[in-house]
């Protein structure tokens, strides 16, 4: 890793030399013509490209001179397939895939050393949160996952494919078990006269209809998937985190502070952000470490679709506050 000074006089002499390049190309294609209008033209015009010299400059120099060494991805929020947002002001929860493909990129980009795997969430789907679990798996180098809040079931579940686990003393770690469920309105339909026919070919085709009450060999056949995923979920543990079967049982899928947590050996080291980060440069044999966040791009129209969402949210509650009163408190935004 080249020294700090080096990696800013290199970037910004590339950056110079690309604008002085795009600079010179659009004075001489627009400006040198004696036509007022064409002259005029080629002025915006050169702004235009002098603007866009300096981003692509600027975008040249920092993969020629990286400014990072380690990468942090984050997994916040429910873990599911296509993402799932917590409310209208939230900028949107990476989904499953692209926090894979965060990893994958970290991984491919030749500046980065080591992996940082920011989890704060209460778990989610399983095979979403087993190829995420995955990834870090393959990752190239030290990978440590950190949590300052909660890092719960699936949370956990991904975890296990880090070398090390970090929490806070207060921080929620564990949740290791799975959990299935099914409704049950087929006394309320018989209330409201409301009929459900249904054609099916295999036995078990419709277990779990919300319908019909449950017989004993579907009951059976459900539970069943549930606890073939539990015993999924700590194999990966197990083997991941290095624990002994039996004690990973033994917690009941229960939920942990981070001290007790540590105690338990769910969690490797209890420390902040910054020790977090002194470990990972340790690992790297280095003094320091340098963090550039992956995370995937939200496209134009999906962030107007949230301020046009956030401007709507705002609008409705202070109209609620205004016909039922200012007493009344306003759900929280996250």
């Amino acid at each position: 890793m080249l020294p700090w000074r080096v990696i800013f006089v290199g970037q910004l002499l590339v950056m110079l030399i690309i604008f002085a390049i795009g600079v010179a190309a659009a004075y001489a294609a627009f400006v040198w013509y004696p036509e007022a209008m064409v002259e005029l033209v080629g002025m915006i015009l050169l702004l235009i490209v002098a603007i866009f010299a300096l981003r692509v400059g600027g975008s040249i120099a920092g993969r020629i001179f990286p400014a990072y060494n380690v990468a942090e991805v984050a997994v916040e929020g429910p873990i599911t397939r296509n993402g799932g947002r917590m409310a209208p002001s939230a900028p949107g929860v990476p989904n499953a895939d692209q926090i894979v493909e965060q990893i994958e990129l970290a991984n491919m980009d030749p500046a980065v050393e080591g992996l940082l795997l920011k989890l704060n969430t209460p778990g989610g789907q399983v095979v979403p949160s087993d190829d995420i679990r995955a990834a870090a798996e393959r990752f190239d180098g030290p990978t440590i996952a950190y949590t300052t809040d909660i890092c719960a079931s699936g949370g956990y579940w991904i975890a296990s494919g880090c070398d090390e686990l970090w929490a806070r003393d207060a921080s929620i770690v564990g949740s290791i078990g799975v959990r299935g469920s099914r409704l049950n309105v087929s006394e309320l339909a018989d209330r409201l006269g409301i009929s459900h026919e249904q054609f099916t070919a295999g036995r078990f085709k419709d277990a779990g209809s919300p319908f019909k009450e449950l017989e004993d060999a579907e009951r059976e056949y459900l539970q069943g998937l549930v606890d073939d995923h539990y015993d999924r979920f700590i194999e990966r543990v197990t083997e991941g985190r290095e624990l002994d079967d039996d004690a990973v049982r033994d917690t009941e899928a229960r939920v942990f502070l981070g001290e007790e947590a540590h105690e338990l050996g769910l969690v490797d080291e209890l420390g902040d952000t910054e020790a977090v980060s002194d470990a990972m440069a340790d690992r790297l044999d280095l003094d320091a470490i340098r963090v550039q966040v992956f995370e995937p791009q939200m496209p134009f129209a999906e962030r107007f679709r949230f301020g046009v969402e956030r401007v709507a949210y705002a609008a409705g509650a202070g109209i609620a506050s205004r016909i039922i009163g200012d007493e009344v408190l306003l759900p929280d935004r996250p």
